[in-house]
């Protein structure tokens, strides 16, 4: 896999668009004053703790209170009496948490819809090859190291060198990685929480403490791995801080990082490739597309056969449309960052091996994706369910707003309803006002069929506005 990194900083944002083997993947975009909270540490208050939902609610600073679930407080396990829930056992809230307690919380999904921030006490501090848990007392290893030799290897050095009573998760680029090179970054990152701990003891709450990276530190942390080869940058002081950053973070690290004096994104014709990442309809390379829709409780992605009419085998048409969806799919969910359940509908399939195949497919391209995936099944209906790891937001509500005219239903009234609305009001009005002519003001569209249509009297005056939006008319009498 070919990886390149295309960061184009420009006034009022920063984005960034990561392509692999010529395809976008991923695309992050940072504005002033819409920086996600995900990550960041605070000091926050318990204004609420409700112990028929096992959670409580803590005042953090943002405009609506965080939910603290009892599931993820730290707790000292044997300081509890524990009760059951389904295979799990919890202990109730009342018991970890007081109302008007300050504690140090950290973010782990952002602020969606109408809901507030979720939060955690399991607080995790990244570096680029280990991840360190100072609440938690034990080492993991990360699921895509999949060779168990080297996974107790690297337990085992980490093991030996981590803070007392401290947990670890051991990264991907961490395989090729020396002991000394562990070493520092752990000193490193515990020195970070000791300064955390300092900081929030002289700290009125509510109040940040620590703020994660911001978005071009965080995306040479993450990915300036082997499979990069080029991070290209088109401005020169941002250039010079994530080289140095790249230096000290990723000293083995052996892509380039390269500064491109000019609109990098028109360069890379970026700019449509981004436009797409939003389209409902998402053509394939054989002429099949995809339906996403997103709902308030789930994001629904339908295959269609359209323009790919294949070879005189039905059953191979549709295997080889809904597996070269299944890729597609993978990366679309990776591109708009889709959190949350998701339910796909591929084409049916009659025969059960053909299901496996797709199914598999799925699984398989949705190993690239960084962010935790689980691919459910089929159902009986022939609906694939799986669910990904919702954290922020998706990058279009960041860039989009709700339509004032169509509430988001993307539906509006044809011409033939606003005109008979129209004429609904025009009665109306001669019912209550008496006047020789009335003035109509409405979109041009619907004036044309009015006149189509011979629908109003001789007496209203038609004035036509492509400006107006296409349910919007204005009927008043007219004034001497």
């Amino acid at each position: 896999m070919r990886r390149e990194i295309i960061a184009d900083i420009s006034p009022g944002q920063v984005r960034a668009a990561v392509m692999e083997d010529g395809k976008l993947v991923e695309y992050y975009v940072e504005r002033p004053g819409s920086e996600r909270p995900a990550g960041n540490i605070y000091k926050g208050r318990v204004v609420n703790v409700l112990p028929g939902m096992d959670a409580a609610f803590v005042d953090i600073g943002l405009e609506k209170n965080a939910f603290l679930y009892v599931g993820d407080v730290a707790l000292n396990r044997d300081d509890f009496e524990f009760k059951s829930q389904g295979n799990a056992q919890l202990p109730d809230i009342r018991d970890v948490v007081k109302q008007g307690q300050e504690i140090i919380v950290q973010v782990v999904k952002d602020p969606l819809g109408g809901k507030g921030a979720r939060i955690t006490t399991h607080v995790t501090l990244p570096g680029r090859m280990l991840v360190l848990m100072p609440t938690m007392n034990y080492i993991g290893v990360s699921r895509r190291i999949e060779d168990e030799d080297m996974r107790e290897s690297l337990k085992s050095a980490v093991d030996s060198m981590r803070p007392p009573g401290m947990g670890v998760i051991v990264r991907t680029v961490a395989r090729e990685t020396t002991a000394d090179a562990f070493k520092t970054e752990l000193e490193s990152l515990e020195a970070l929480w000791r300064t955390i701990e300092r900081k929030a003891a002289v700290s009125n709450a509510p109040c940040m403490i620590h703020s994660d990276s911001d978005l071009l530190p965080r995306i040479v942390r993450d990915l300036c791995s082997d499979e990069t080869e080029r991070f290209i940058i088109n401005d020169r002081d941002e250039y010079e801080k994530a080289s140095a950053i790249a230096r000290a973070l990723a000293p083995g690290w052996k892509g380039s990082m390269e500064f491109f004096d000019g609109d990098i994104f028109d360069e890379y014709e970026m700019e449509s490739k981004v436009d797409k990442t939003f389209a409902r309809k998402i053509w394939l390379k054989n002429g099949a597309y995809l339906v996403i829709d997103h709902t308030e409780a789930l994001t629904v992605i339908d295959v269609n056969t359209g323009k790919f009419t294949g070879t005189d085998n039905l059953q191979d048409t549709i295997l080889r449309t809904n597996l070269q969806a299944a890729a597609e799919i993978a990366r679309q969910v990776r591109l708009r960052d889709i959190g949350g359940i998701i339910v796909i509908d591929f084409i049916d399939m009659l025969e059960d091996k053909n299901r496996d195949i797709v199914v598999e497919e799925l699984k398989k391209e949705l190993e690239k994706d960084r962010t935790r995936t689980n691919v459910i099944g089929m159902t009986g209906l022939g609906l694939v369910e799986m669910t990904r790891k919702k954290i922020r937001q998706r990058v279009a509500t960041l860039m989009h707003k709700t339509c004032p005219y169509c509430n988001g239903s993307g539906r509006i009234y044809n011409e033939e309803t606003v005109a008979q609305k129209i004429l609904k009001e025009l009665r109306r009005q001669t019912a209550n006002y008496t006047a020789e002519s009335y003035i109509l003001k409405v979109h041009s569209d619907v004036a044309d069929y009015l006149e189509k249509e011979n629908l109003m009297p001789d007496n209203v005056k038609i004035y036509r506005s492509r400006s107006a939006h296409h349910e919007y008319f204005s009927l008043s009498p007219e004034v001497e």
